[in-house]
């Protein structure tokens, strides 16, 4: 509930200024960052340690195939004749060579690259050329961590590979090497019984410390966004206290609020003590308007109360004047500036009992005398009261019912809501022509009661509209041209109280030349 400085009433329940909007909180926004932040560190993480394990695999395979190389190169250093005098024993003996490292594949390069002899059981074209750049890299550069190369066998560049330069036992000086013993890791592949031999000993430990580190790291995560929020909770929850009880609650009180400790230095402990001293400084000024607020409403009311019987004796003196030289025709002159005074002293009076009316209305005592009712019917005995002075000026004032609708109940004060209609009924015989139209109408609108004042009169200046319901506003077109009368500025403000009061609302349309019409909006009685 909001409070109102001038009412010393807060908005009505059920009465929404805003409608209500969906958020996220804090809290739930780091949560999210966190689990987001952990969610890519942890595939970061897994992607690091499989590069890396995938990397010292590489690395492991290229280490040991090289040795075995170089000690093959160091044993036997006429391999090109072994090949050239027994081309099928040698094969044979190249794959005796590689009985002890399983998947791998032994292969005599010539010096172009061209596949001379292999341990493989794979069928290569006459001819098949080896890439010799990676050959060259592996034999040149004994430093470098792996090399990948050419797979004949399997047909791909994906294999750790691994060379070695093969000589004939005749060297010249200008003669290079006569080719290459060229070996090829392929990936290991365990079979399903080993796999199920490592997913026993491996899987299980690791998922039972992920699942640890999960439950650990969401512990933490929680103490963390727990402790980190919680000055801000406590700062919402405080604006959120103020908001609902409004100004005149114990939510104000600097010392009844829950809020950080101002002693923290943070952030957190500076905007906590900077709302303590707001909070401070607005109890402080609420209590001086409501004072003042106080002693205004006591002002008008008791300035109304003593004004109203010597206007009634004035206004009764008047009279009596008016009706005794109206028989007197060489009074003619002082009888129209009795009826002037009489008219002026009878606006003073209205607008006094207007004061004390809207005074009382004000009092955040006031409580309202509700009751079911037709609102309808309600609208039918005004018509009939404003009947004979609307025929007078040649109005013509109906009050119009939806036959096919639900009967529009609402819970009201009858007599604030006859004096409600009464106002707007006047205003609108005020300023009707003759031949205008006024239509009084109550109908149901989905959880609510609409009840209209429409006339057909000559309409108000758009930028008047706005201001209709502000007190003591009068604009230039206020004098009526149907009575000469202007309006005093409260008789509209005293509609919207009323409204208000009922937990309701007025809305103003209007166009020059084509009427008003003023809809009061109520909650309907279910």
């Amino acid at each position: 509930m909001q409070a109102d400085p001038s009412t010393g009433r807060g908005t009505p329940p059920g009465i929404s200024s805003s409608p209500p909007v969906c958020t996220v909180t804090v809290r739930f926004k780091i949560a999210l960052t966190i689990l987001i932040t952990g969610a890519l560190t942890a595939l970061g993480v897994i992607a690091t340690v499989l590069f890396a394990f995938q990397r010292f695999e590489h690395e492991t395979t290229y280490y040991r195939a090289n040795a075995f190389l170089g000690r093959v190169v160091a044993m036997y250093d006429n391999m090109f004749e072994m090949h050239e005098r027994h081309p099928d024993e040698f094969t044979g003996f190249l794959r005796n060579l590689v009985l002890f490292e399983p998947d791998t594949q032994l292969y005599l390069l010539d010096a172009q690259g061209t596949v001379l002899s292999f341990t493989g059981e794979a069928k290569l074209p006459p001819g098949f050329k080896v890439d010799l750049q990676p050959v060259r890299k592996a034999v040149g550069d004994p430093a470098m961590p792996y090399v990948m190369g050419d797979d004949p066998e399997r047909m791909d560049a994906n294999a750790v590979i691994a060379a070695k330069v093969v000589r004939r036992p005749v060297i010249r000086n200008d003669d290079g090497p006569a080719g290459y013993l060229y070996l090829v890791a392929h990936q290991r592949t365990l079979p399903e019984g080993r796999w199920q031999v490592v997913g026993s000993s491996f899987a299980k430990p690791a998922i039972a410390a992920i699942v640890g580190v999960v439950v650990l790291s969401t512990l933490l995560a929680w103490w963390v966004i727990a402790t980190v929020t919680k000055p801000l909770r406590q700062l919402s929850d405080a604006v959120a206290a103020v908001s609902r009880e409004g100004l005149d609650g114990g939510a104000t009180d600097p010392g009844m609020v829950s809020l950080p400790s101002a002693q923290a230095g943070d952030e957190f402990g500076q905007l906590a003590a900077g709302f303590r001293a707001m909070l401070a400084t607005l109890r402080k000024q609420w209590e001086a308007l409501r004072r003042l607020d106080h002693f205004r409403r006591e002002g008008v009311s008791n300035l109304s109360h003593d004004l109203r019987s010597p206007l009634t004796a004035t206004a009764a003196c008047l009279e009596t004047l008016e009706t005794r030289w109206a028989l007197e025709p060489a009074r003619e002159d002082d009888r129209r500036l009795v009826e002037m005074a009489l008219r002026n002293t009878n606006n003073a009076a209205r607008l006094v009992q207007s004061l004390g009316d809207l005074a009382q209305l004000d009092e955040p005592e006031f409580k309202l005398q509700a009751e079911v009712l037709d609102a309808g019917e309600l609208l039918d005995d005004i018509a009939v009261r404003f009947g004979e002075r609307a025929a007078q000026r040649g109005v013509t004032i109906t009050a119009g019912h939806d036959a096919h609708g639900e009967s529009p109940f609402a819970a009201l004060d009858i007599e604030l809501f006859e004096r409600a209609v009464a106002n707007l009924v006047d205003n609108a015989l005020k300023f009707s022509r003759q031949g205008d139209r006024i239509e009084l109408s109550a109908r149901v609108q989905n959880d609510r009661v609409l009840i209209s004042v429409a006339d057909t009169g000559p309409g108000i200046p758009a930028s008047d509209v706005p201001h209709l319901f502000d007190r003591f506003y009068q604009s230039r077109q206020s004098v009526a041209p149907a009575t000469g009368e202007g309006g005093k500025g409260l008789g509209l403000a005293i509609v919207r109280r009323i409204a208000e009061l009922h937990g309701g609302d007025v809305v103003v349309t209007s166009e020059l030349g084509a009427g008003t019409k003023v809809a009061i909006t109520l909650p309907r009685a279910l």
